[in-house]
């Protein structure tokens, strides 16, 4: 009796003691849930300049720790130069911008005065009431200034740790993944050395055309705002720039502050804003984005769009900009873990044929059953 029960009861301590381990784990993962997005977007980041690192080791002779270093700091110098050469003029436009606000809604509340039916008046007016009042600035509180002054420092923390995560990881990415792999069967570690390859360079491939079509993105609409003259042209480039990273709403996150801000010079100009906001979007969709996102993610728009929502409800923002390499890093893992040397056979019926097509077409050939009878 004795030695029948000593078994169920080191197996239901080992079970709850498992059980006792994973909910720590993930309890562990949601509280750091900080510190993961942040070394997720520094993989990211390692990702896309890995390739670079090894483009020059190829040219010059230098060690990898060198070439690292000279890879990061002109990543950091250019970084920063862009910041300060963007930032400030986006800021001295914005206020520019918003220093204009206040003629243009009383010229707008002049027109809404115009209106017939006077109900229609009255509801526009309201609203033009309502942005005022959102976009009047108060005399800054003391206990705001603190706070922004406090979220700017914690952002350059932020920043300050994201490059120092970067840095370590390229130079000792080969040393942690050994170290990670020898947790790994050796029988399985070929097969997820690849995998881990794999994700690296499908994300690196995401980030590098992720920046060149926000740089594109921003330097079209920039200009072309600089030659339509609206105003704040910098800094309406730098929030389409921003907002391209999006996946699917972001060309419309981009286009509406530019046509609000063409709004208050006159409402053709904002239908010109539009327009031509459209063509540019149909020009990045038909010409820059096959060519430069060309084999990068490669998961199905379905996916996307799924990630994307999913990601949205979980993080936000941020969890919608990560959502979409996330998923395509879960989908690499699901493809080698389903591997097999026979694949899943296609429904059938899902399959076209030649003889389906032959067949449909004769059908419409034939004449109606009811004009048959007609004629019968």
């Amino acid at each position: 009796m004795r030695s029948d029960f000593t078994p169920w009861t080191i197996r239901g301590a080992a079970l709850a003691a498992g059980v006792a381990l994973v909910a720590g784990l993930i309890a562990l993962a949601v509280a750091a849930g900080g510190v993961l997005i942040l070394l997720f977007v520094a993989i990211l980041l390692a990702s896309a300049l890995e390739p670079i690192v090894g483009l020059i080791r190829d040219r010059l002779p230098l060690g990898r720790g060198a070439t690292i270093l000279v890879v990061y700091a002109t990543f950091f110098v250019t970084v920063l130069g862009l910041a300060f050469i963007v930032v400030p003029a986006a800021i001295v436009q914005g206020e520019q911008v918003v220093a204009g606000l206040p003629a243009f809604f009383e010229s707008a509340r002049s027109w809404a005065a115009g209106l017939r039916p006077h109900i229609l008046s009255e509801s526009v007016t309201q609203l033009i009431d309502s942005v005022a009042s959102v976009t009047h600035q108060a005399p800054p509180d003391p206990n705001q200034v603190v706070e922004v002054g406090a979220a700017a420092a914690e952002a350059a923390v932020t920043v300050a740790t994201l490059l120092t995560i970067v840095f370590f990881w390229l130079v000792e990415h080969a040393q942690l993944q050994r170290y990670i792999l020898a947790f790994v069967p050796a029988d399985a570690r070929p097969g997820a050395r690849d995998a881990w390859n794999e994700i690296e360079s499908r994300l690196g491939l995401w980030v590098r055309g992720q920046l060149t079509l926000m740089a594109a993105m921003g330097v079209a609409t920039g200009v072309a705002y600089t030659v339509l003259g609206v105003p704040g042209a910098l800094l309406l480039g730098s929030i389409a720039a921003v907002t391209e990273a999006i996946p699917i709403v972001g060309p419309l996150l981009g286009a509406i502050p530019a046509v609000l801000v063409a709004t208050t010079v006159s409402p053709q100009l904002a239908l010109i804003v539009a327009g031509v906001y459209v063509v540019l979007q149909l020009i990045e969709g038909s010409v820059l984005v096959p060519l430069v996102m060309r084999n990068t993610v490669g998961i199905s728009p379905l996916l996307v769009l799924l990630s994307v929502l999913v990601g949205a409800a979980a993080g936000g923002l941020i969890g919608a900009l990560l959502a979409v390499p996330i998923a395509a890093s879960a989908e690499i893992i699901l493809a080698r873990l389903q591997a097999r040397d026979t694949p899943v056979a296609q429904d059938p019926s899902a399959v076209e044929t030649p003889d389906d097509e032959q067949r449909r077409g004769y059908e419409r050939s034939l004449p109606d059953a009811g004009e048959g009878a007609a004629a019968g």
